[in-house]
């Protein structure tokens, strides 16, 4: 197989873990190529895929988790003309002889669903089926593999030869409840608080590569205590699958900070959702089209779908194919640590200032933690 936009590995090492082999891994970020030079050591790192001419003979897979910065709610939302998310049209100037990979597997945001009225869906489905491919792709979420971060991303899997909706429909666990916020950790961004807040029970947020306040930076986590923490880098790669520190050689570089680490984890992809495209695609489980709907031109992208030679079709699937064992999110806490008074003081003024409902109790906890913080602190001078 071969990854592009390669990221920190979490396609590669995902699908690795059911018998695939990476022979090329394309990656422009340099902290990036460090961690994946370290981890990968025998497989070649190209950096610009605007500059690779062909795919290794006997390609059998292509994986691409292509820029989402123009396509998520977290970036630019430029669309998918947009300058890094455009760059998808590589892959299908990659892909596109005739003998080309058996299966080609996208990842991306769900936003890109409905950014510009699904334009960026239009232009990857149109490309797809212009080149002949059948293409299916399903909303799937992280927790379903028993990581306590609420994540969902687009899985799409497409293919010339074979049928991707038996990959990707043939399992359907549907979500399970969630749990009592007043006794379980529950998760939420501190640099939000006017217009949204990510909550979450028993899990943390979509860990991001941006914020609304410009840096890359982990949610903070209520405690059943009361106490607000936030997760350390270790468990943010836990929380995405990868193994404690797999991202420390990006620090190898010069100039490269620590801070950069979370940016690599927050655009990687969640290793065990790869690992389950990669189960599936050796467990196919015939597709009974039955119930499928057309989708006509101008409908909303639902959370899945299929299709060929220009016809689209909902699928109606839940976000949660299986329900793999639930880890609590208090045992990916052990490198936490307290949010301090700055950043409390600020989420706390953003929530009174906006319009937002919490749960009982939520503002209270932020209040006492500020105090026991020592209170808001001094502004800084000018």
């Amino acid at each position: 197989m071969v990854g592009l936009f390669a990221g920190i590995g979490g396609l590669e090492l995902g699908l690795s873990e059911q018998g695939w082999s990476t022979e090329l891994l394309c990656e422009i970020d340099p902290g990036a190529q460090a961690v994946l030079g370290a981890r990968f050591p025998d497989t070649p790192v190209h950096g610009d895929v605007t500059k690779l001419r062909s795919l290794p003979s006997g390609t059998e897979l292509v994986a691409a988790g292509f820029p989402c910065q123009d396509l998520s709610q977290a970036g630019l939302t430029a669309g998918i003309t947009g300058s890094r998310s455009g760059l998808v049209d590589e892959v299908f100037r990659l892909v596109k002889r005739r003998k080309g990979p058996r299966w080609l597997l996208i990842e991306n945001v769900p936003f890109m669903l409905q950014l510009s009225r699904g334009a960026a869906m239009r232009h990857i489905t149109d490309a797809l089926s212009d080149l002949g491919y059948t293409w299916a792709y399903r909303v799937v979420d992280a927790r379903s593999f028993g990581l306590p971060q609420r994540r969902q991303r687009v899985l799409m899997l497409a293919s010339r030869t074979e049928d991707p909706r038996e990959v990707l429909f043939g399992q359907d666990a549907g979500p399970v409840p969630e749990g009592d916020p007043s006794e379980q950790p529950c998760g939420f961004y501190w640099t939000e608080g006017t217009r949204g807040l990510g909550w979450a029970i028993n899990a943390v947020p979509t860990l991001k590569g941006g914020s609304s306040i410009g840096i890359a930076s982990p949610p903070a986590i209520r405690l059943p205590s009361g106490e607000i923490v936030t997760p350390g880098i270790i468990g943010a790669e836990r929380l995405q699958g990868f193994d404690p520190d797999w991202t420390a050689p990006a620090l190898s570089l010069p100039g490269v900070r620590a801070g950069h680490r979370w940016k690599l984890v927050g655009n990687a992809v969640s290793v065990r959702m790869a690992s389950w495209v990669a189960s599936q695609l050796d467990r196919p489980q015939p597709h009974d089209d039955s119930e499928d709907t057309p989708l006509l031109p101008g409908q909303a992208w639902p959370t899945a779908a299929w299709g060929r030679n220009g016809s689209s079709f909902r699928v109606h699937r839940s976000t949660w194919p299986v329900h793999e064992p639930y880890e609590d999110l208090s045992d990916f806490l052990d490198d936490s640590r307290l949010l301090s008074a700055r950043a409390t003081a600020g989420f706390l003024k953003r929530a009174k200032m906006g319009n937002l409902r919490f749960v009982p109790g939520f503002l209270d906890d932020v209040e006492s933690h500020l105090d026991r913080m020592g209170g808001h602190p001094t502004p800084r001078a000018a």
